[in-house]
């Protein structure tokens, strides 16, 4: 099974240099006007997931709270500290959780869109 998270937004263009050159992902395709829709799809090849932002003339109106999240688990501590390096250069404000779990096994950031992302350093086996 493949996994796809799609989201809509006002801000293709932020969102795409954060997951780009925050986090690190690549560029696995995009589209224009199809159906009124921009879109672009980021992830790392090779992998059976990826994330799916999408643009038109109608306005996104997002709606979440705290414990909404995307975990990321990068698999090497090479990849760990390069995010870390990368937020730091990017100036982006570390937040707290309200969940204790994620302030103890990661760091939590929010995307342009306000959402919370957290990079964890546990490994996932």
């Amino acid at each position: 099974m493949e996994f796809r998270v799609a989201r809509h937004t006002n801000k293709l263009e932020s969102l795409i240099a954060f997951y780009r050159d925050i986090l690190n992902f690549e560029i696995l395709g995009n589209f224009i006007n199809h159906d009124t829709y921009d879109g672009v799809f980021l992830g790392r090849k090779g992998l059976n997931w990826h994330l799916e932002f999408t643009k038109s003339a109608v306005h996104a109106q997002h709606q979440f709270d705290e414990d909404d999240i995307l975990v990321f688990y990068p698999k090497t501590n090479n990849d760990y500290n390069k995010i870390l390096h990368n937020i730091e250069q990017g100036q982006i404000k570390i937040k707290e959780s309200t969940n204790p779990y994620w302030n103890k096994n990661g760091i939590m950031i929010q995307d342009p869109d306000g959402f919370n992302v957290i990079i964890s350093d546990l490994k996932i086996q």
